[in-house]
């Protein structure tokens, strides 16, 4: 059976974006809030949800981070489409 996993993300276009949405994440931002102003991707007018998705469709690093990374921390990913800030939700 294929693990799945669901998560937010905000993409933005440089890292000194991505990490100042961290910081506003830790003094106790709201992700779908930040979401809808900063993202860049289609899923930022849903607040940044991606829904459920398996292993292996996201590209490797967004993937790695949302089979590996800690639950519910905001983690800053490098991709071909920009900076990611994700909150992996929850795996199987």
């Amino acid at each position: 059976m294929a693990r799945t996993a669901s998560a937010l993300h905000i993409l933005v276009k440089n890292k000194e974006q991505a990490e100042d949405i961290i910081a506003k994440l830790k003094k106790g931002a709201q992700f779908d809030v930040l979401a809808k102003q900063h993202s860049t991707c289609p899923s930022g007018k849903k607040g940044g949800s991606l829904g459920e998705f398996q292993q292996g469709d996201m590209v490797p690093a967004f993937d790695k981070i949302c089979f590996n990374g800690k639950l519910f921390t905001p983690h800053l990913v490098k991709t071909k489409f920009g900076w990611h800030v994700v909150k992996v939700l929850y795996r199987t």
